[in-house]
């Protein structure tokens, strides 16, 4: 009778992280991983206990190569774009698991390690108290949601391209816009944004409402 298989939690945060590329998160499950080993579910059990300690071992496989330290030299702003940059590198081949890097901020290591750094930014800014907690929750809001919505609505997705052939008469800028979108690439959007979320930061610290 054959050995068991002797499975590795990177083994395994690979075949979870497969199954969500292929199908979306909420094909995640014991079954669907053990499926993707070749193993009995059961098996799994022995190694994890359920979907969440999955979901765990899959941001640590995201997240673990990401060095969220920037040279305390350079000013605040770059240091915040330095670490989100990495964070959208490694996690912009894998977008199914965005959702679960909020869902295990507390938990992770790795999510903490880049939520430390970019509190020390805004610390260096300036931030403290309740208002540090705003700018970070926005900042994290802003990188999760430009990460999804890239992912599910594409700019150069038909989405778009349908929004650019409705009729001029009806919706003039949305169609105009949308005709503008499909010239904007992933990266262009994705920084030009962060970008804006910036500007409006560094105008709270001057003490002045942004437009």
């Amino acid at each position: 009778m054959p050995r068991p298989k002797s499975l590795s939690h990177s083994d395994i945060a690979g075949a979870a992280l497969a199954v969500m590329d292929r199908d979306g998160l909420p094909a995640l499950s014991m079954r669907t991983v053990a499926t993707q080993l070749g193993v009995g579910t059961m098996s799994l059990y022995r190694y994890v206990k359920d979907r969440e300690e999955l979901e765990r071992h899959v941001v640590e496989l995201v997240l673990g190569a990401v060095d969220p330290v920037v040279p305390a030299e350079k000013s605040w702003r770059e240091q915040i774009t330095r670490i989100v940059e990495r964070f959208r590198k490694a996690v912009i081949a894998h977008p199914a698991t965005v959702p679960l890097f909020m869902a295990h901020r507390h938990i992770s290591p790795s999510v903490r390690r880049c939520s430390e750094e970019l509190l020390r930014a805004l610390t260096r800014a300036g931030f403290q108290g309740k208002p540090r907690v705003i700018a970070l929750r926005m900042l994290v809001s802003y990188v999760s949601g430009a990460l999804q919505a890239q992912h599910l609505g594409a700019l150069d997705g038909q989405g778009t391209v349908v929004l650019a052939s409705l009729s001029p008469d009806d919706y003039p800028l949305l169609a105009a816009t949308a005709r503008s979108a499909l010239q904007v690439d992933p990266a262009k959007e994705f920084f030009g944004g962060l970008e804006i979320v910036l500007d409006g930061l560094a105008q709270h610290l001057a003490g002045k409402k942004p437009r």
